[in-house]
């Protein structure tokens, strides 16, 4: 898989990527649990510069809800606040934001710093 392609999976899935480091998550959030639709848009670097990619939350853990061969890892606190890791070998993106009823929003980048944006969600069930 190229840089390219890596970078834009990670973008895709990074439901906002500027992850707060060391903060600790409130307890699961069952309330924002079910399927996500997620626009991704990139701001800076050479990735794609849109993506939509269907996401899961079950038990306030965020997942990606297709087939992937990397490792999506994130958490949604009881007031909605969320962060996400996406990772495969040694590259990653981080994104951070909050969800609010059916909506959500924030900001992604890569670990690198190579791509960042801004993403938006929306509730599907």
């Amino acid at each position: 898989m190229s840089n390219r392609n890596f970078f834009r999976t990670l973008a895709t899935l990074a439901i906002g990527t500027a992850a707060v480091i060391g903060a600790s998550m409130a307890k699961a959030a069952p309330a924002y649990d079910g399927n996500w639709s997620v626009l991704i848009i990139t701001e800076k670097g050479d990735c794609d510069r849109g993506y939509r990619y269907p996401v899961k939350i079950s038990n306030g853990k965020v997942g990606y809800a297709g087939e992937a061969s990397f490792s999506v890892k994130g958490e949604v606190s009881d007031k909605g606040a969320i962060t996400v890791v996406v990772s495969r070998g040694d590259k990653s993106a981080r994104g951070a934001g909050t969800l609010s009823g059916a909506s959500g929003s924030g900001a992604w980048k890569t670990g690198s710093g190579e791509c960042s944006g801004q993403w938006t969600a929306e509730r599907r069930s």
